[in-house]
């Protein structure tokens, strides 16, 4: 199988349908008006976050995130999925009744688990929650940075664009960055193109989460390319939530036609309909990217994750190797 990897994908929004009725019937909370015929069901943007939260409130112990990383993780290898990376909130953790800590814990084993019984290598990117204001973001910052678990890689901040001004959370970024954290934010989504200018000159990250309506600015698309700054792009979250229409809008061909680095993510899977061969499936289906193409995207996604030199010369190996195997098939045919 084409190797694939995924940099975007935040972990209790990863969680399936069946995996969720599992938590569920452990703690006697009944979900099934959220799920229906194996799918979860929601009717708009707030209405996702309620379901989303509900679901996420059923994991609140180092073994419950454990199953959950695990889960997740090995169907991705199921896929052929080498690498990944994933969102974790200690804000969650915090709701959840246990400390962020035991929660980073618990995800890292699940982790192990995963690797040991398929391969697959993946980090963790400890996330601030951008709505619920400057001093909480500042607090995972300072988490991320002290945790000393090997595996949390690289730092970021989602939630609400439209909360607060990027330059308001610079102290954030500032202490992940002297810990020696990757750096991502969420931007360019719900709010415009103005919100992926900010970024990139407030914040100064080597990838932006989505970036897609950097698309409405020429003049910034041709900044990105040149900066070289790597887009977290995530088409099919994008089409559901209603960032754009459809596919034949979207700009993730436009994006990488421009000189843009793209990858492909699948965000919040279950809740979105997709996974992430599904997402590589619509790059070639939708958006006309070849074998080549597609490769690139994986090249793409581990020249920029947030690992040592080592563990990156693996798994571009392992790219390699899959064009040479491609490029040999193309020979005999």
């Amino acid at each position: 199988m084409l190797p694939k990897a995924e940099l975007h994908c935040h972990i209790e929004g990863a969680a399936p349908p069946a995996l969720a009725l599992k938590q569920a019937n452990k703690y006697g909370v009944d979900i099934s008006s959220r799920v229906r015929d194996g799918r979860f069901v929601w009717v708009d943007f707030p209405d996702f976050l309620s379901c989303y939260d509900l679901v996420a409130s059923l994991f609140r112990n180092e073994e419950d995130y454990a199953r959950l990383a695990e889960d997740y993780l090995s169907s991705l290898a199921r896929d052929g999925s080498i690498y990944a990376e994933f969102f974790t909130s200690p804000d969650h953790a915090a709701k959840a009744g246990i400390s962020p800590r035991a929660y980073t814990a618990g995800l890292a084993e699940g982790m192990r688990r995963a690797n040991a019984k398929t391969g697959i290598e993946a980090r963790m990117i400890v996330t601030g929650v951008r709505h619920f204001g400057v001093e909480s973001v500042v607090a995972a910052a300072r988490f991320a940075a002290s945790c000393r678990e090997p595996l949390v890689t690289g730092f970021g901040m989602a939630g609400n664009e439209s909360v607060g001004e990027v330059e308001d959370f610079v102290r954030a970024f500032g202490i992940a960055r002297e810990a020696g954290l990757g750096i991502t934010i969420h931007a360019g989504e719900i709010e415009g193109w103005q919100s992926v200018e900010a970024a990139l000159d407030h914040i100064r990250p080597s990838r932006i989460g989505h970036g897609v309506r950097a698309i409405e600015n020429p003049a910034l698309v041709a900044r990105i390319a040149a900066e070289g700054v790597v887009l977290e792009v995530c088409p099919g979250s994008n089409v559901s939530v209603g960032v754009f229409a459809n596919y034949a809008s979207h700009p993730l061909r436009r994006l990488h036609d421009a000189g843009c680095k793209v990858t492909v993510s699948s965000d919040d899977p279950p809740y979105f309909d997709t996974t992430l061969a599904r997402e590589y499936e619509t790059a070639r289906r939708e958006f006309g990217f070849d074998e080549a193409r597609l490769l690139g995207l994986t090249r793409t996604a581990i020249e920029a994750a947030f690992v040592d030199r080592k563990t990156r010369a693996t798994l571009m190996e392992k790219v390699d190797a899959a064009a040479r195997l491609a490029q040999g098939d193309r020979r005999r045919s």
